[in-house]
């Protein structure tokens, strides 16, 4: 199975440190949807697992993630493409959760999901959180410079990190392999 896993702000839609509250502030960034839905036709599952720690904070609720991540389904969906499992962390930076990146739980999930190992399999990130969480399931940590990805770049990242300009980078990358 070709799996890759991302994050989702910063990496698929726009990112925002007053974060994604709404279903119009779910912007897509340009080409991550086009990219999703070429790599799901190429042969790829996409799954995705996100911090979504604005629910503990009370700044929006469970319905309108669900709004949101199905928005991204419905826009894949569009260019022919299809989104995997998709799974989220909830929980504040301070509740001792086990599922919060850099942790491991949300990606030890999808790999229970899809029956799989993760060793060498990519998960797709822009902040050190994510690609640390990588290095946890000895996947592989590839930084996007979209969203938070240059300023993760400026501070250092974990050795052996492959970098990309975008999600579409990694897509023309990974389908021409």
């Amino acid at each position: 199975m070709k799996l890759l896993i991302l994050d989702r702000d910063g990496v698929i839609n726009q990112d925002s440190d007053a974060y994604i509250k709404s279903l119009d502030e779910w912007i897509p960034i340009p080409g991550s949807i086009e990219a999703i839905a070429q790599l799901s036709k190429a042969g790829w599952t996409v799954a995705i697992a996100t911090n979504q720690s604005g629910i503990a904070r009370g700044y929006y609720d469970l319905a309108t993630l669900e709004a949101m991540h199905e928005r991204l389904r419905m826009l894949v969906a569009e260019q022919g493409g299809e989104v995997g499992l998709i799974v989220y962390c909830p929980h504040g930076p301070d509740e001792g959760c086990d599922c919060r990146k850099p942790k491991p739980g949300m990606l030890r999930t999808i790999a229970a999901h899809y029956q799989v190992d993760l060793a060498g399999r990519w998960f797709v990130g822009d902040s050190k959180g994510d690609l640390e969480a990588a290095l946890t399931v000895d996947a592989q940590p590839i930084l996007v410079k979209t969203g938070k990805g240059e300023k993760t770049l400026s501070k250092g990242i974990p050795e052996g990190t492959l970098i990309f300009d975008d999600l579409a980078a990694i897509a023309r990358e990974l389908i021409h392999k």
